[in-house]
């Protein structure tokens, strides 16, 4: 806690995560937090993957320093986009933890905060009164893995090129956000101009079937589905994180040039209890370095034993898609958190925040280790 009458600091450490995953906030965002009189401390190399140089933030204000990453994590307020293997180790008891933290699907995290005593605000888990999130990129998200879907589906399939061919055939699950803007890039190949391109040639366009909780769990129409796809799309938002939404046996059908596409990348937690399966069965989860797999990816047998993995297609995943075009991920997310950190700042830190109060505050506590606590 900084010191009565001094807004709190802000710590900005560096994504430690796979080398590819480069999004840090930008200087714009570090000026707009610097209005607060807050002391700003940046790990050194910040935003360097991104083209950035210490100068570029330091020189916004006295109050931006370089510090080491340590340091960094030793503020009143530590934001990091995507936590790191080593975050929960350079905690600090009092520190308030903003990140993609994921409590629903990684409740051992959550629990290991709680004894750190560590506060912390889940950003994914950030929502309006109305239930919407207010930290999201859904449709980058969707484009991005559409978009390297049907480069794939483009050498996969034989007579893609072909004027003679029926639609290409895309099943969406889930009709959310990330559904609602994944049919829009399906419609269109995955890129505006990539459609006009196929058009000018004569190309069959795409014909999209987007499938609610209420269709995907009936087995004999879900296989029959399967079997008339070209391109599988994985949406979906679970509740329940031990139940697939596709069982690996039902990939069987799916066409030999079919491909998966996973925008959901949720993870395999085998140690979880009960266990945290994929939404589809059996399919590898990437991340930036690494996003397209082939049937005989080295991936593939990596995964934990007891997965079932004889019924290999093409698939891509990414944990964090958006990330594919950082700069535009990072003004996004940044135009959408910097309120919330002043709001932090103003209040203190996490542990003031209420079920009451602003519009704003009631949104950061939702998504609060407070607020989660007892379903952790």
């Amino acid at each position: 806690m900084a010191p009565h009458g001094q807004p709190l600091s802000l710590g900005l450490p560096r994504i430690r995560n796979e080398p590819a995953e480069v999004r840090e906030f930008l200087p714009l965002f570090v000026r707009e937090i610097v209005e607060t009189g807050s002391e700003i401390l940046i790990e050194t190399g910040y935003g360097s993957g991104m083209g950035f140089r210490d100068e570029d933030y330091t020189s916004l204000s006295p109050l931006v320093k370089v510090v080491d990453r340590v340091r960094a994590y030793e503020a009143d307020i530590a934001l990091v986009f995507r936590p790191s293997a080593d975050t929960l180790d350079l905690l600090r008891p009092g520190t308030t933890l903003v990140a993609m933290l994921h409590f629903p699907s990684h409740r051992e995290r959550g629990k290991r905060l709680k004894e750190l005593g560590v506060d912390a605000i889940a950003l994914d888990l950030v929502i309006d009164d109305e239930g919407t999130r207010l930290v999201e990129d859904m449709r980058a998200v969707a484009w991005n893995g559409v978009d390297a879907a049907f480069k794939i589906l483009m050498r996969s399939q034989p007579n893609f090129h072909s004027v003679d061919r029926p639609p290409s055939r895309v099943t969406v699950l889930g009709a959310g956000m990330v559904g609602r803007h994944a049919v829009d890039a399906a419609t269109k190949f995955g890129s505006r101009e990539r459609a006009q391109l196929l058009a000018c040639d004569g190309i069959s366009g795409v014909e999209v079937t987007t499938l609610g909780r209420n269709m995907t769990w009936r087995e004999d129409y879900m296989r029959r589905r399967l079997s008339r796809t070209d391109l599988l799309v994985d949406a979906t938002k679970r509740s329940d994180f031990s139940r697939p939404v596709i069982p690996h046996e039902w990939l069987k059908g799916l066409p030999r040039h079919a491909v998966i596409c996973d925008l959901a990348v949720d993870p395999y937690l085998p140690d979880e209890n009960p266990p945290v399966v994929r939404g589809i069965e059996g399919i590898p989860m990437g991340d930036i370095g690494h996003y397209e797999f082939s049937p005989d990816d080295l991936a593939w047998d990596a995964l934990p034993p007891d997965v079932p993995t004889s019924n290999r297609r093409w698939v891509v995943s990414c944990y964090g898609w958006p990330g594919l075009r950082p700069i535009e991920s990072m003004t996004h997310s940044g135009d959408q958190i910097e309120p919330m950190i002043k709001e932090l700042i103003g209040r203190g830190g996490a542990r003031f925040l209420r079920p009451t109060g602003s519009r704003l505050a009631r949104a950061l506590y939702r998504g609060s280790l407070t607020a989660w606590t007892d379903v952790l």
